[in-house]
Parts: C-alpha cells; structure tokens; sequence
C-alpha cells in the first residue's frame, strides 16, 4: 500500500546509519562464502500481497536458480524493521522503498544506482512501464524525477474516487458521468440527497460520503487551482484564497451541508466500516482495496473526482519502489530480481490477479481495463488518473516531508467547524515553510 511512509524521526536514523555504510561490504544476504547465490527481498503487505509476491518470487527462483529469502512486515512495522536492518549492517539485497524517502536514502549511500543495468536491459522495456512510476525514482543530485534511476516501480497507485451504485439506483438518482466530472456544487446537491434516514427511526443511517482530510483532500485542492509548493518546491504556497476555499468545503461537508457522518457517527463507526456496510454513497478506490472490495453487497463503480474553479478534475497516485542496496554482493541478480517484480508478465498477472495493484506494463494495463465484467467497471480511470491527472502526493518530493505532516497536525479544528480554514492556513504556512527550508538546506538546495 502506498500509503505509509517514514516518519522525519525514522528517516534521520536511517540517514545516520547510512552514513555508517558507505563503503561496507556487508549484506543481509549473499554472504555465504561457498558462493552460492542467495538474497533476502524485504517488502510489506496484507495475505493477499504476501502469497501473491511469494509465487512471483519463486517463479523467478526457478528460472533464474537464484535462492531468494522473503522477509514480510504490516505496514506499520516495516519502516522499523528496515531502519533496524540499517542500522545492523543487514540491509536487505532488494526491498521496498517510498519517493519521499529516496533522496536521504541516495544522499547516504544506502540505494544503489541502477541506471546502467536497467537502460541497458534485454528484459524490460522502460518506454512501456509507466512514467510517473519510473520518474518517481530518478534523482539528479537537487530534484526528484529526473537524472539517474535508484528502483523500478513495484507499483502505481491512482487513487480513484468510487460511488455507490446500488445507492444511486435505489434513490432513483442519475449515474455519475465517467467523463465529466461534478462541480463541486453539484456534488454537494447529490450528496444531500443520498443522505437519509431509511428507516425512519429519526436517525440518519445513509450519508453520501465520509472522506478523511489526510487522504482525501489533495483533488479537491489541485482542483480549484492550488496547490502545497511552487514549482522549484521552495515555497509553500497553502494561504491563497482558493486553496482555503477548498480547504473550507470540505470542512462544510460535514458542518454546513450534514453529509458526512458526525465526529460521534465515525467513532461507532469509522466511515471506511460504513462504505463496505453500503451506507456511504461516495468513497475513495485505490487498487490495493480491489480484492477486498470484490466482497461487497452492491455495485460500485470509479468516476472523477470532483472539479472546483479549474474545471479539471484531479486526483493523486502514489507509488511504490523497489530498491537493490548498495552493499549487495549480487547485484546483477539483485536487479534482475527487481526487473522480473516489475516488469514480467507472468508476475504482473500474478499481482493483478491478488487485486492488490494495476499492471506496471502499459500494454498490459489497457487489456486490463477493458474488462467491464468486474468491478470497478470503469478501469480506465485508474489509467486515465495515471497517464493524464495524476499529482504524486506534495511530501513526497522534497528530502523530508515535515513540512507536509505540520498541515495535517492541527488540523482538526478546521474539520469541526471551530476554526475558518483561512485562518488556519495563515497560522501553518510560516511553519510548514520553516520545515520545508530545513529539508531544502538537509538537500542542499534553495539556498
């Protein structure tokens, strides 16, 4: 899941740890001294990723003769595990990583540079894997996205917005449009009326949406034209008047317009429980959630997000990268391992099977979603999100994210109606900037 990144705290560690590696030669694997090619792949994931990776990986064991040990960690604990395998001279021969975490991992000798093994690849075509999931890992020195190669993407995440379907039909409410996206008035006008109580005891039971402000307000920002940085990402840029103008809908979803579970409703019953219950009428679809999305009670399907003054909708798309160490012993090996999780068919199929991601391959992807016979009938958003409208996430392009973490710290009185997001946005700014000229100067850039 792309989700879950290192805290400033853990990426230090590992920076400082780093620093303890440069020119070591040691190696979680491969360090046997018969010779015998061996190498540990650390990841994360749920079963489904678990079982899926485990038959991709021996797959490639078997037409490689590559003995490869896998160790898996939740989410949570993966940051923790890795910064102690660092810290311990073990680093796993290949793993996972995040873009928001690639320049302090470059910076310290910690990834290595792959540029050359997979350029000059007979078995991947760079030109069919998706851009956004090449480019988040390149990095030239000052900036993400361009310059020399440090992984390959396990991995792109469009974060999709879904609606109800069963819901929609049930209120005799017109289907959404997949090409044209909601204004935000109109959303607003839908979501008031898919909110009720349907049982008539007096107590709403149905709202028509419950979104977190964390994940879900990025597209609604980008879409009435703001945005977190400037261009050269050395300004934060969040205390313009269309960004509070977002930033104030969607607080008024819950404490103007009453479509929204209440702050009591979500802690009986976080809004996530409630989407999978049916009892929410638009909710976010992300390709991880697929497999446990196939055992809902209704139909759904993905459209665009809503779009506010720019009149483009807009949406983010996360990522995933997988990584060879520095200190591998194996690194022909280590990046073929890399190459085959990305790129090979046959391990695409198995991970788009499990339902836990969209295919890295291009051609493949396109094949994928013209299969309306599953849901989410409208694959092609996921690709359109991709190819067209997708935005990586603000923190994830700048060598720490402390400054995109400050927005979200006190953020919840803006949630609860007790504070105006103007005024907000005021008050976070300057200390949003104060961290983000701290990781600049961490980068050495900006000045």
């Amino acid at each position: 899941m792309t989700k879950s990144r290192l805290t400033a705290a853990t990426v230090a560690m590992v920076a400082t740890a780093g620093l303890l590696l440069t020119g070591c030669a040691g190696g979680a694997a491969g360090a046997g001294d018969s010779g015998e090619k061996k190498l540990t792949f650390m990841f994360r994931g749920g079963p489904d990723e678990q079982k899926a990776y485990e038959k991709a990986v021996g797959e490639f064991e078997e037409a490689n003769g590559v003995d490869v040990n896998i160790i898996v960690t939740t989410a949570d604990q993966y940051p923790t595990k890795l910064k102690a395998a660092i810290a311990g001279r073990q680093i796993p021969d290949v793993f996972y990583i995040g873009p928001g975490d690639l320049q302090a991992y470059v910076k310290n000798g910690i990834v290595k540079d792959i540029t050359e093994y997979v350029e000059g690849s007979d078995t991947i075509d760079l030109d069919n894997i998706w851009d956004h999931g090449v480019d988040s890992y390149r990095f030239d020195g000052e900036l993400i996205g361009q310059g020399a190669i440090y992984a390959l993407p396990k991995d792109v995440g469009p974060f999709s917005f879904g609606y109800n379907k069963t819901m929609f039909e049930a209120a005799g409410i017109p289907l959404p449009d997949v090409d044209e996206p909601y204004t935000l008035e109109e959303f607003v006008d839908v979501a008031k009326q898919l909110t009720k109580d349907t049982n008539g005891d007096g107590t709403l039971d149905q709202w028509g949406t419950g979104l977190n402000v964390q994940w879900n307000l990025q597209p609604f920002v980008w879409g009435n034209g703001a945005d977190w940085l400037n261009e050269d990402r050395t300004k934060v840029t969040v205390d313009t008047p269309e960004f509070a103008e977002a930033l104030q809908w969607f607080a008024d979803l819950q404490n103007v317009h009453g479509v929204t579970p209440s702050v009591g409703e979500a802690q009986t019953l976080d809004t996530y429980q409630r989407w999978m219950k049916g009892e929410i009428g638009f909710f976010p679809v992300a390709p991880w959630d697929l497999s446990t999305y196939e055992k809902l009670d209704f139909e759904w399907d993905t459209i665009p997000y809503p779009a506010g003054v720019s009149g483009e909708t807009s949406a983010w798309i996360g990522t995933l990268g997988i990584a060879v160490s520095n200190s591998t012993k194996h690194p022909d090996e280590a990046v073929k391992l890399v190459e085959y999780l990305t790129a090979n068919e046959e391990a695409q199929q198995t991970l788009v099977d499990a339902g836990i991601q969209i295919p890295n391959l291009k051609d493949m992807a396109e094949t994928w979603a013209a299969d309306t016979s599953t849901m989410p009938a409208n694959k092609q958003e996921f690709l359109q999100i991709v190819t067209d409208y997708g935005r990586g996430l603000p923190g994830g392009n700048t060598y720490n994210g402390e400054w995109y973490d400050e927005f979200f710290t006190n953020i919840q009185p803006v949630i609860d109606g007790k504070m105006t997001a103007a005024d907000y946005l005021a008050e976070v700014q300057p200390k949003m900037q104060a961290f983000l000229d701290s990781a600049n100067q961490q980068a050495g850039i900006g000045g």
